[in-house]
């Protein structure tokens, strides 16, 4: 009877919220407003290549003086410039419109700035007359060097790979903590995203008036963990529409948003960092869940309830303040405060997870804690259900609940 009465509960949570136009007009919205952006950037992406491959074959015609003796006349004829003894007139000319523009170099162009004088062809377009002034020295000196390997070497165009171990073996650096930072994502989008709903769940029975109805029939326990389970499924639901249009976005116009192309094999996962992250998740949302139904329980409208989420929200990303003290100094006072702080805990331990500063003993201790704080705080959550739904006109009394539950 129990589990077809859980069954029954999950079935009518999930089906009651997708019929709600709401939900979805929220849930979509989001990937919608991708959709647009991508579709967006893509169009203006190729609209650019387009411009760029229509005037790849233009040259630009200017005037040159060099002091410096470094540029070589062949290349510079190549790239559209004539050399002139006048610097004075050449800049002239440009004011006037007779010339397009004038390069002035330095006699020591290292020291000296290379004075480009040009026709105003605009914000954008006007970043052409250096790019050329510089390719045209650059190509110069290669020229003058003359050995390829010697001149990428003095631009530092070539690779460094770096190796790094831990413990006697390869540590996986950034690319290590990309899989178990994952489980922090997962938590920030569950708790934004479900937080508030699972906190006036309980409120739309109680301002209903039905609960009084429900309690005859159903078991609070059963009820409130029908509430969390289907709310998961839901966000999950919510994660699989969000997360879609942005693989349609990688897997099919990476080139025209200008992705990176990530190489996902090269990921390094960590067995035991991944095992610690999915229990520092499910501990974490057990406590944030079971505390935002327990308020729920005790508040008698939405509007007050809504209060105890933006405190539970600023509890959420108040760790993130400290980002980069968790980076540098793992085991500031500070740090280890938010660590084995019950709120401030799944975020700050998920995080450290993560970057491989999240010892065995601590994270044993901050899973231990979240689980056991978690399962107390979600029976005291049913305990504030069961003798709070009938409470319509005033918040439920804790020293109330407690002595009805002693006797």
């Amino acid at each position: 009877m129990a589990r077809h009465n859980l069954g029954t509960v999950i079935s009518f949570e999930v089906t009651r919220t997708f019929k709600k136009k709401q939900f979805w007009l929220t849930t979509l919205l989001v990937p919608v407003i991708l959709g647009i952006v991508i579709a967006l950037i893509v169009i203006s992406n190729t609209t650019t290549s387009s411009k760029v491959d229509s005037q790849k074959d233009a040259t630009l015609r200017f005037t040159y003086s060099d002091a410096s003796g470094r540029i070589d006349p062949t290349l510079a004829t190549a790239f559209g410039g004539t050399v002139v003894a006048d610097e004075a007139q050449a800049i002239a000319d440009v004011k006037s419109g007779r010339s397009a523009a004038h390069f002035a170099y330095p006699a020591k162009p290292t020291k000296q700035a290379t004075m480009v004088y040009g026709a105003d062809l605009g914000i954008f377009d006007n970043g052409k007359y250096s790019s050329v002034a510089t390719q045209l020295m650059v190509a110069s000196a290669q020229a003058e060097i003359g050995d390829q390997t010697l001149t990428g070497l003095a631009r530092g165009s070539f690779q460094v790979d770096a190796i790094t171990y831990k413990d006697g073996a390869v540590s996986g650096g950034f690319l290590g903590a990309v899989a178990p930072l994952l489980f922090l994502l997962i938590f920030y989008v569950v708790i934004v995203m479900l937080g508030n709903q699972m906190l006036t769940s309980t409120l739309e029975e109680k301002e209903s008036r039905v609960t009084e109805m429900i309690l005859t029939t159903l078991n609070p326990t059963t009820l409130i963990t029908g509430k969390i389970v289907s709310l998961f499924i839901i966000g999950l639901v919510q994660m699989v529409v969000f997360i879609l249009p942005v693989l349609v976005g990688y897997l099919f116009f990476r080139t025209s948003l200008s992705l990176p192309d990530f190489d996902i094999s090269q990921l390094i996962v960590n067995p035991g960092q991944m095992v610690v992250g999915a229990l520092l998740l499910i501990g974490g949302f057990t406590l944030f869940m079971g505390t935002l139904v327990a308020a729920g329980a005790i508040m008698p409208t939405a509007k007050e309830a809504s209060q105890v989420f933006g405190i539970m929200m600023a509890l959420v990303f108040v760790p993130l303040y400290a980002a980069s003290l968790v980076v540098s100094d793992p085991h500031a006072l500070i740090v280890q405060l938010f660590t084995f702080f019950p709120y401030s805990a799944p975020v700050t331990a998920m995080l450290r997870n993560g970057l491989g500063s999240l010892g065995p003993v601590e994270s044993g201790i901050v899973i231990a804690e979240l689980f056991i704080l978690g399962g107390i705080v979600l029976r005291l959550a049913v305990q504030l259900f069961r003798y709070g739904s009938v409470e319509y006109s005033k918040k439920v009394s804790l020293r109330t609940v407690f002595a009805r539950s002693r006797g």
